[in-house]
């Protein structure tokens, strides 16, 4: 399968601070990849390298072949990865339906438009002209998910989607996620929770300092070794 994603011995930084060193790891067209490890071990610095929140020194990261390095942050949305990020980042003084025509600023054609997402969020679509961040904490989630589909990505940036939620909410969102990747949706997915990871990725690297100490395919991976590598 062609990569959509491809990270190549990637070294990033906060300040002087070496975070990431040496990562290489590819996301195939359709997949969910997933990043773990314990907090502290540079999984969300990999994903802002991409943007250009923490500082790439070395290595070089790929959407679809084309390079991010030296780029401004909006262009990696604009070449095909859009991010959900962790704290979701609800824009407090623009309405739901504002929050996600963010996500177009992207200008890439596609399937996702406001009311696809309201298709797959109905919550949204009856709080469409509430402020962004008058949601409850699921609903909010929604609403970041939502905003990144509607660049029409060509793969899914997710960092911790469950975090801070309700079990039962956890569960509904776990079920769209599958069902988006089901219908193709290529993903990278940083996430703590392994129950979520064995249900929506295909293969695994287990990251410490910053470097692949591990890695595999979810499939011929037993629950009780990954729980074995994640806390190493």
């Amino acid at each position: 399968m062609p990569s959509v994603l491809t990270f190549e011995a990637v070294r990033a930084y906060y300040g002087t601070a070496l975070i990431v060193d040496g990562l290489s790891f590819e996301v195939n067209e359709g997949e969910c990849f997933a990043l773990l490890g314990p907090n502290g071990v540079g999984k969300t610095t990999s994903l802002n390298a991409m943007y250009g929140i923490a500082r790439l020194r070395g290595g070089s990261i790929l959407v679809d072949g084309k390079r991010l390095s030296g780029r401004r942050a909006h262009e990696a949305a604009r070449f095909g990865a859009a991010l959900v990020p962790q704290g979701r980042w609800i824009v407090s003084t623009l309405t739901v339906e504002e929050n996600l025509l963010i996500g177009q600023a992207s200008r890439r054609a596609g399937p996702w438009n406001v009311e696809a997402i309201f298709r797959l969020f109905p919550a949204l679509q009856e709080r469409r002209k509430s402020g962004g961040t008058n949601l409850s904490g699921g609903q909010q989630q929604m609403l970041a998910i939502g905003r990144a589909l509607m660049a029409n990505p060509r793969v899914l940036i997710l960092d911790e989607p469950s975090e801070g939620l309700a079990p039962v909410i956890i569960d509904q969102l776990s079920d769209t996620l599958a069902e988006l990747r089901n219908q193709g949706t290529s993903m990278l997915l940083v996430e703590q929770r392994l129950d979520i990871v064995t249900r929506l990725a295909d293969r695994f690297a287990v990251l410490a300092k910053g470097r692949v100490v591990s890695e595999g395919s979810i499939a011929n991976t037993t629950d009780e070794r990954l729980r074995e590598l994640v806390a190493v």
